[in-house]
């Protein structure tokens, strides 16, 4: 009975040839976690993607060239708003958001406060133009600082400037200071 099975096991294999090197190929090499967690992460910030900076732009408040603004957190004292409106709170930064586009603008913007936070400054002067367009369209950077600046946590309020500030094409913007928590608001 032996004979038969081997003859039978020489009979399935015939023409098979015998291997030529010792080494067993395991398949496909493991794959490297830590590269694939880099290349996920990359992919998850891709170039031109919005940054999660809490700024919205699904509703933006549309305001004319000449339209004065003038917002305050609740909270806020009339007195503080009033001073600001009158030049009486002296701005320690200034930005420039002339000819950029929404998405540079609100970049630098939120960078900008970011900054004037950090170093616990009281208010800044924001530059974003009236924008009086040819198609009549309203202001597209006056409008979405209008409503980014609503919803920046560090923002108390702003009005539009004096004249010689730049009146309704730039507004004043009280910030929040967080070492004298209490005060501000």
């Amino acid at each position: 009975m032996q004979d038969d099975d081997f003859s039978l096991f020489k009979s399935e294999i015939r023409g098979v040839k015998p291997i030529q090197h010792d080494r067993a190929d395991t398949g496909k090499p493991k794959a490297d976690r830590a590269r694939i967690a880099t290349l996920r992460q990359a992919a998850t910030v891709r170039e031109g993607s919005l940054k999660v900076d809490g700024l919205s732009d699904q509703f933006v408040i549309d305001v004319g060239p000449e339209d004065a603004l003038n917002w305050a957190r609740d909270g806020v004292q009339e007195g503080q708003m009033r001073k600001l409106k009158l030049g009486q709170i002296s701005f320690e930064g200034s930005l420039d958001l002339h000819g950029m586009s929404v998405e540079k603008a609100r970049d630098t913007l939120w960078e900008f406060i970011a900054e004037a936070t950090k170093l616990e400054v009281r208010c800044v002067r924001i530059t974003h133009g009236k924008a009086v367009r040819l198609d009549g369209k309203r202001p597209m950077l006056k409008s979405h600082v209008n409503t980014w600046l609503r919803q920046h946590p560090q923002v108390l309020g702003f009005t539009s400037c004096l004249p010689k500030h730049g009146g309704t094409g730039a507004i004043y913007v009280m910030l929040k200071r967080t070492m004298l928590d209490g005060r501000d608001e």
